[in-house]
């Protein structure tokens, strides 16, 4: 079969199918793909689950589902799942928590949990007429998608305000329709786009009512939601006596330790390389449980960087504060996330990790995520400004790296002490085994 000829109906095939169109079109032998097999699960119902989820699924691609303990946000404890392949991530998340427990833990608070929908269209008629009916257009597009919204108004969500937004200045003819929305403990993004594309048929058929004469052309361009929520915000901070930092400050004193630390988090409000590479670090830590409690990371990531970005130039997402004997180190930090649809009842793993976490509502998520997220760039930071970061990252890469030397148990064991105060590299840790 040709490299170049066209696949018809790939998603209608079975497993063994599909790899057979695999394999005639690339030099990877079928025996490759025996792998699969190891990852689908012997509980056929929940694989079945699990190949609804996404599109032309032929197996599992497996992350380690791990526990991050000693979680306190608000008061309360909380044992933390996070999704993640770097064990490094997961020690961070760790630690921190574990220095922070009795020191008032990670406090948190949901300033706003708005998302935005946009209807897009081009406008060619009379502006201050369009204006000026808005009021009415603005009432036919609540009607119109009422019906959509039952669900979520019976948990004190719905629609909180339409506006008319105005782009002619920067793109000719061009408007926006941008509706905000109260989803609860739903993200959303489903019934959010639903009633949309409602409001833009409803929208359509009131230009053509009202707007018939040649002079008022118009054109629905798209309706969708947007991953920008700048409305969707919760603010989490850690904070204590300066001499508390003693037990972390290495061979700094705890001032030392304190302002050397705000200078690495200034350093990343005025350098965007170093604010890309901090901020990376807040989301090693919300992706791992975004990821983990079924939500949508990109998403979450998406409007994080946009946020960063929101005076024109990127910056760190936290700020630390140095005053009257007091350090606090605070992240305000923009997400939408949900606990109830989507993947949160359909995945069973995501179901799991809430029930670990007791079942919260989305605010109540957002302030874990948040808590995760400043927990990790808190350990980063420490490890930047103390030892380095590759002396504690490398440790936690050695068994992944000894493994893929096939070390034995014994070899392991040995490499584990030998390597207890010195450099970890793939090169020392072959010379170690060779030796």
């Amino acid at each position: 079969m040709s490299n170049s000829q066209y696949i018809n109906g790939f998603s209608k095939l079975s497993n063994s199918e599909k790899i057979s169109i695999i394999v005639s079109r690339t030099n990877i032998a079928i025996e490759q793909f025996n792998v699969l097999n190891q990852f689908k699960l012997q509980n056929t119902e929940i694989q079945k689950q699990l190949d609804e989820i996404s599109e032309n699924v032929v197996s599992n691609y497996m992350l380690p589902f791990s526990i991050a303990p000693n979680f306190m946000v608000n008061g309360k404890a909380y044992f933390v799942p996070m999704v993640i392949e770097e064990s490094s991530v997961v020690a961070a998340a760790s630690a921190a928590a574990k220095f922070w427990f009795n020191r008032g833990g990670f406090v948190a608070k949901v300033i706003s949990t708005i998302k935005i929908g946009q209807v897009h269209f081009n406008w060619l008629g009379n502006s201050k007429q369009l204006k000026s009916e808005f009021e009415n257009i603005k009432e036919r597009l609540i009607a119109s998608s009422s019906h959509l919204l039952e669900n979520m108004r019976r948990r004190n969500g719905g629609i909180v305000d339409i506006e008319l937004i105005d782009f002619t200045n920067k793109l000719e003819n061009y408007y926006q329709v941008r509706v905000k929305f109260e989803t609860a403990d739903a993200m959303g993004a489903n019934i959010i786009n639903s009633v949309l594309e409602e409001m833009a048929q409803a929208l359509k058929q009131y230009f053509f009512e009202h707007f018939s004469d040649a002079e008022s052309e118009y054109d629905i361009v798209m309706a969708i939601l947007s991953n920008h929520t700048p409305e969707s915000i919760v603010e989490c901070y850690v904070e204590c006596d300066i001499d508390d930092l003693a037990e972390i400050s290495g061979e700094l004193s705890p001032m030392e330790y304190a302002q050397k630390f705000k200078l690495a988090v200034d350093i990343a409000n005025i350098d965007i390389y170093r604010a890309t590479t901090h901020n990376k670090g807040i989301y090693n830590g919300v992706d791992a449980v975004v990821l983990a409690t079924g939500n949508d990371f990109r998403a979450v990531e998406a409007c994080g960087h946009s946020y960063a970005a929101r005076n024109g130039h990127y910056k760190s997402l936290t700020t630390v504060d140095i005053d009257k004997g007091k350090f606090r180190y605070a992240l305000r930090i923009p997400m939408a996330l949900g606990t109830v649809g989507g993947l949160t009842n359909l995945h069973p793993l995501a179901k799991l990790s809430l029930d670990i976490l007791g079942k919260p509502s989305a605010k109540e998520l957002m302030a874990i995520v948040a808590a995760a997220g400043l927990a990790n760039t808190f350990s980063a930071v420490r490890a930047l400004t103390t030892s380095g970061i590759q002396k504690g990252h490398m440790r936690f890469h050695l068994n992944n790296i000894l493994s893929s030397l096939n070390a034995t148990n014994e070899q392991k064991e040995r490499a584990e002490e030998y390597f207890k105060n010195r450099k970890v590299s793939h090169k020392s840790v072959q010379e170690f085994l060779g030796s």
